[in-house]
């Protein structure tokens, strides 16, 4: 089976990469911007540079390699750069999923689309598959309409809803929570942290094994693949302040309304995955051993002399 990773240079992306190496009777193909990042493990797999928001790229490469399965991880995920700049987040969280539904529709590919709890409004998490979006700001809005062209597609169809995901991956270009209040709290930082909000937080090598049980199952609509504990994004700053033996005092509590985002944030968010452990066998690790994880890639790369970005 011939399998397409787009967004191949994002946390998520690479973590499938690897997830997605383990299988032996896969071709993979990754594409992101620029140059390759996960250059620790060439070889079982080839990487193109290939711009999504570009139709008629998008429409000759999916016509060059034919894939039975494309994982659409690429996106614009900062929710207030969304809320400051809706038409680039238009062109690459709704136009670039239109034009990659098109160019795979040719060949009945399966398509996997990746979506986010940021389509509620968080009036009455967790939510399951068939509760009703209602999105509250752009980036909602933008994965929303998103949606709305996956279900439309002609071919086979999922969507892998996810909640703040959290990992470390090779050159990232971006920071998630959990490596953001271990640099800050070492650093003796005082950091500010929501304590209405809640989530059911996901670590990004479940997130691929829930994506990678979707392709190789065949497994068709909406999905929720998160973490299965609830908690405030608060009680999760402080756990990983504990995992890490941190200054759990450095960490102030405040409102989601105090902090004055650009973007509106759900607040009552996070998943029920009761359907993903029915269908795909999918079962997450808790907060902790998602850390663990963690503390034992920073060892590795420490170890190897790779950099480390946080």
């Amino acid at each position: 089976m011939k399998v397409l990773v787009t967004g191949a240079n994002g946390l998520l992306g690479q973590k499938l990469l690897l997830r997605l190496g383990q299988e032996s009777d896969l071709q993979i193909m990754a594409t992101g911007r620029g140059e390759q990042r996960l250059n620790m493990v060439q070889g079982f797999y080839t990487y193109r540079s290939l711009d999504v928001t570009n139709r008629e790229a998008v429409r000759d490469f999916m016509a060059e390699f034919r894939p039975n399965c494309v994982i659409h991880t690429a996106a614009m995920t900062q929710v207030d750069d969304c809320e400051k700049d809706p038409n680039a987040c238009r062109l690459n969280n709704v136009d670039a999923v239109r034009f990659v539904a098109e160019a795979c529709e040719t060949w009945g590919t399966h398509l996997v689309h990746l979506s986010t709890d940021f389509v509620f409004d968080g009036q009455s998490g967790p939510y399951q598959e068939e509760d009703e979006p209602n999105p509250l700001s752009i980036y909602g809005q933008s994965k929303t309409d998103a949606e709305q062209i996956i279900r439309q597609y002609a071919g086979p169809w999922s969507i892998v809803r996810t909640v703040l995901v959290y990992g470390l991956a090779a050159d990232m270009s971006r920071s998630n929570i959990v490596l953001w209040v271990k640099k800050s709290l070492e650093e003796g930082c005082v950091i500010r942290i929501v304590s209405d909000q809640f989530r059911t937080p996901t670590l990004a090598e479940d997130l691929a094994e829930g994506c990678c049980q979707v392709a190789l199952r065949k497994a068709t609509g909406i999905y929720n693949i998160s973490g299965g504990e609830y908690m405030s994004v608060l009680e999760m700053a402080r756990r990983i302040a504990r995992y890490f033996q941190l200054n759990e005092e450095l960490i102030e509590p405040t409102t989601t309304t105090a902090l004055g985002q650009p973007a509106a944030r759900p607040l009552l968010s996070g998943f029920l995955i009761d359907k993903a452990r029915r269908d795909l066998d999918y079962s997450p690790h808790t907060l902790e051993e998602g850390i663990a994880m963690i503390l034992e890639q920073f060892v590795t790369q420490s170890k190897n002399n790779e950099p480390i970005s946080t």
